[in-house]
């Protein structure tokens, strides 16, 4: 499975954390996703693994991100997945930095979460409640295969955390593969489906 941070979405242009909040991608954001489909199969080609499904997080940056992907790589239909969807970020979400500052003094830089943050364990819990499902949809099919997620960046940080990654900020478009072997996930490596000038790294998630 290849797990796929979306495109730019109009609040990460904007520097605003988003959480479950809901905006559509930038202009630049769709660029991003085409381009990305090109890279995806260029990935999916070199591990002799073709793509055979998409599934994506619920929240529109995500589905858009998708469909364009799918569009473009002629695979579907899309296949959403709700638990996918991006950490809740409490009274955080539509804040910049610098306003999680000036009403939340010293949090970002101690560690501490504001009320409403979805917490670790549950985050957890249904992230893995979709990568089950997920294997389960795609475990008829016998041949090596890629599934591509299209999900969020708290999405792949709880994955890799659990799996014993060190944490590592994805940019837009960027990627983590994991290895399903006998029902079991596994972790491998990561993956940047943009070229240095077309990338872009959100401040906040």
């Amino acid at each position: 499975m290849l797990f796929v941070r979306h495109g730019q979405s109009e609040w990460n242009a904007l520097g605003r954390w988003q959480g479950q909040a809901d905006p559509p991608l930038s202009d630049l954001g769709r660029a991003q996703a085409r381009s990305a489909a090109t890279a995806i199969t260029a990935a999916a080609k070199r591990a002799a693994s073709p793509v055979a499904g998409i599934v994506t997080s619920t929240l529109v940056r995500a589905v858009e991100t998708a469909t364009i992907i799918s569009d473009s790589l002629d695979v579907g239909p899309v296949h959403l997945e709700a638990d996918l969807v991006e950490r809740d970020a409490g009274e955080w979400s539509g804040l910049t930095r610098l306003e999680i500052d000036e009403h939340f003094p010293g949090y970002l830089q101690n560690g501490h979460r504001p009320p409403g943050y979805e917490p670790d364990d549950t985050m957890l819990a249904r992230t893995l409640r979709a990568v089950d499902r997920i294997v389960d949809r795609f475990s008829p099919i016998s041949a090596p295969a890629t599934v591509v997620v299209i999900t969020h960046g708290g999405v792949i940080y709880t994955l890799e955390s659990h799996l014993g990654a060190p944490f590592q900020r994805k940019p837009n478009l960027g990627a983590r593969w994991f290895l399903v072997r006998d029902g079991t996930l596994h972790l491998s490596t990561t993956a940047s489906l943009l070229d240095p000038e077309s990338s872009t790294v959100p401040d906040l998630l």
